[in-house]
């Protein structure tokens, strides 16, 4: 397997993203966009592109903050996250820019693309699916799935035209951060522009469930082993049937 980080621009931000590939492997493959959660590409995201690369895969983590930000308190995370939670059309352009970036490497198939996310990231890729750009397959784990935390609202944009691809969210039940108005909306949106979608919702599961440093359930961030573990045979499943 072969690593490298990768060096892109989004208008005036630098960006500097991870790209993982089978080296001893010829001709284009699937490429698989990865977007990290609130703080920023960290090991866990590497980890998950490393293990998409053994599923057969190109794995990009895309930096989404720019610059490889990365946050070391939540106060710091949320600082980075909100202005391209609130700031739609950036947050569009962010992913669109790492989506374009991967679509050219030499390793890559630009008709199979898809992407996955966790938390700030799985709402980030289904925005990518709403930009409609080229997509095979897009999965959220755990994302945030609505346009408002709290009492801040998001400044949306308009979806494309076409939307291209399918549509996986996996979602905890007992998470305080989406509420069920925003799965339904969610749902609602989806079936009204034709995307192929499926959401699994598994039971006792608060938000993070994927990360084995969630810790917080007082918060609603808690990791579940068991959960993690269909979340990501569903995940195989999905791009299996899209991808390959």
């Amino acid at each position: 397997m072969k690593t490298e980080t990768v060096s892109y621009q989004c208008g005036e931000t630098s960006c500097r993203g991870y790209l993982a590939y089978d080296d001893s492997k010829s001709g284009k493959r699937p490429c698989v966009i990865i977007a990290h959660a609130w703080k920023g590409l960290d090991n866990f995201v590497r980890e998950k592109a490393n293990a998409l690369v053994e599923q057969g895969y190109v794995a990009f983590a895309a930096d989404l903050y720019g610059n490889g930000s990365q946050a070391e308190s939540n106060d710091e995370a949320a600082a980075l996250m909100m202005p391209l939670f609130l700031d739609r059309k950036l947050l569009r352009e962010r992913i669109v820019s790492a989506y374009e970036t991967a679509a050219g490497f030499d390793q890559t198939d630009p008709k199979r693309m898809g992407a996955m996310g966790f938390c700030f990231g799985g709402l980030t890729v289904i925005e990518l699916l709403r930009s409609g750009v080229d997509l095979k397959g897009v999965v959220s784990f755990h994302g945030l799935l609505g346009h408002q935390l709290g009492e801040m609202k998001a400044n949306i944009v308009p979806n494309g035209k076409r939307l291209t691809g399918s549509l996986l969210i996996l979602h905890g039940n007992d998470d305080p951060m989406v509420p069920l108005t925003d799965v339904i909306s969610l749902q609602k949106e989806m079936t009204n522009a034709e995307v192929d979608w499926q959401m699994h919702i598994y039971g006792n599961t608060m938000h993070a469930f994927t990360n084995p440093a969630a810790d917080d359930a007082e918060n609603g961030m808690l990791y579940n082993p068991v959960a993690e573990k269909r979340s990501f045979q569903a995940m195989s499943n999905f791009f299996n049937e899209v991808l390959l």
